[in-house]
């Protein structure tokens, strides 16, 4: 007990462990140097104190090597290394070391399995895994042994703790009780915790290891579809450019022949031409006016030459229109053929038309219904149907079922939306903006029509998602599937790029809406 006092002893309180460089403080106690100097830094000037009692000092004294306990210190690393290559060591095995199996708080001594079997199984005698740190197990004020356990402060006392200190009055039990309470509770932890785990790892594991492969065999899947598609496709365009080039070198064959043959005759022609100059001239150098008379050559070669002129006119031309038509034909018959693929069900091409009569103030519509630009155009009847706040316009027409497709052109610079709504949306107030309700959704380019803003956002019940595009988006493509609820635009610039897609499940007939800003206009390509 002595021994284990006097190693106590040489234990620094801050950080306990053998002291390393000693110093000691003006009321007396002792720490490591780097222990005390890392405390007083996280302190200000005039609150530095002694960990152990507390005293405070007007400002940090100077450390002073306490020299006494470096040479006690100096003496005892070389034992004390030996033992660390056993570990903890039997207290009362003095003539020779042996390891020990548990340690007693109440004794302060470790016991090896002899000495254990012959120690008291009194409660007050808590038995844990070796250890030499008694200090751990000692109240820090009155160096009693933590025996009890405060279920309120949920802290370890002593004692004078549970009777005099701060903890009287609270729900006090002792240590080994607690430790069994804390147990029950980490056992049911622990039972949730490996039930979690079981369904995760039995479960939901397995399940997104299989949603990976699906996912894996259904990409493959597509990539194989779309690229035998493609394959198809290049095989009939191949086909269908061959038919085509085919036709005009047909178309140029036969003009070409009928032009060499007449050519051939006009050559033949030329030459009896010739020869009839030469057979006037002769006629007019003859004095004999009876052998001029009587020849009548003159007539039939002028009616040979109208022939001649009338067939070089009957030559005809490469029929432009006919080679236009089978192309034509030949890309619907592709079209056809793909529309045929149930895997990919292509949507119609939609004629969308503006309806004026929703148009609001300051926006206009052509004549072909196509076209809506911000003009001063005002003060036009208000009707129910008409937008009132908004520079916004609706189609004609609705899509309450099918797939369809139309492309919008916009203005690069001002802002602008566009998107669907159902026919009940708002016509006045904040309500009435395409995106601000539940009843529209749209791609707008500009926050609050800023014209000085590029950024593209989805918006639905006021709702916005920024989309990271860069690029200027001056031609949309917009995809309306209504059965399966998606609104999805692209943008048509340079490629084909997807910008995003609305999911919802649409109760109404969908309505084309389209909103522009000050000298801003929005066109629909079909």
């Amino acid at each position: 007990m002595a021994s284990a006092d006097v190693r106590e002893t040489l234990h620094c309180l801050i950080c306990t462990n053998l002291y390393t460089n000693p110093v000691t403080l003006s009321c007396g106690h002792s720490y490591c140097q780097e222990c005390i100097q890392k405390t007083w830094d996280n302190q200000d000037e005039d609150e530095a104190s002694c960990p152990e009692c507390r005293r405070r000092f007007k400002r940090k004294p100077e450390l002073q090597k306490n020299i006494t306990l470096c040479k006690i210190v100096e003496c005892i690393l070389p034992s004390q290394n030996e033992v660390q290559k056993l570990g903890i060591t039997c207290t009362y095995c003095t003539q020779s070391p042996v390891p020990a199996t548990k340690s007693c708080l109440l004794c302060e001594a470790s016991l090896c399995d002899i000495h254990l079997k012959v120690h008291s199984n009194l409660e007050d005698h808590i038995l844990t895994a070796p250890t030499n740190l008694w200090g751990n197990h000692k109240c820090s004020i009155h160096k009693k042994l933590l025996e009890y356990y405060c279920s309120d402060d949920e802290v370890c006392i002593c004692g004078s703790c549970s009777l005099f200190g701060e903890h009287r009055g609270h729900q006090v039990v002792r240590v080994n009780e607690a430790l069994e309470k804390k147990k029950d509770k980490l056992r049911n932890v622990l039972q949730q915790l490996t039930s979690k785990m079981k369904k995760k790892t039995t479960e939901m594991i397995p399940s997104l290891h299989q949603h990976y492969r699906e996912v894996q065999q259904k990409s493959a899947d597509i990539t194989e579809r779309v690229i035998t598609l493609f394959g198809d496709i290049s095989e009939q365009l191949d086909k269908l450019k061959c038919q085509v080039l085919s036709e005009i070198a047909k178309q140029e064959k036969e003009i070409l022949l009928q032009a060499s043959h007449l050519i051939q005759q006009l050559e033949i022609e030329k030459d009896e031409l010739i020869a009839a100059i030469r057979h006037i001239e002769e006629l007019c150098n003859f004095t004999d006016p009876l052998t001029v008379l009587r020849n009548q050559k003159l007539h039939c070669i002028k009616e040979d030459k109208e022939m001649a002129v009338e067939r070089a006119c009957a030559v005809g031309d490469m029929d432009e229109r006919l080679i236009s038509e089978n192309l034509c034909i030949g890309i619907f018959q592709i079209v056809n053929n793909v529309k045929a693929k149930e895997d990919f069900y292509l949507p119609e091409v939609s004629n969308i038309l503006l309806d004026i009569q929703t148009a609001a103030d300051y926006i206009d519509v052509k004549s072909d219904l196509k076209t809506a630009f911000w003009s001063y155009v005002r003060h036009r009847p208000e009707t129910p149907e008409r937008f009132k706040d908004y520079y916004q316009v609706l189609s004609t027409n609705s899509f309450a079922f099918g797939r369809h497709y139309w492309e919008v052109e916009t203005s690069k610079l001002e802002g602008w939306r566009v998107g669907m709504c159902y026919s009940n949306i708002d016509r006045r107030g904040d309500q009435s903006r395409i995106g601000c309700n539940n009843m529209s959704w749209c791609l707008c380019k500009g926050e609050d029509f800023d014209i000085d803003n590029c950024t593209l956002s989805a918006v639905h019940d006021s709702q916005a998602v920024t989309l990271h595009h860069t690029s200027p988006c001056q031609r949309l493509g917009i995809m309306l599937d209504y059965e399966t609820g998606r609104l999805s635009f692209y943008d048509l610039c340079d490629s084909v790029r997807h910008l995003y897609t609305f999911t919802a499940t649409f109760t109404e007939p969908l309505y084309a809406a389209f909103c522009v800003h000050w000298s801003g206009w929005i066109k629909i390509r079909n």
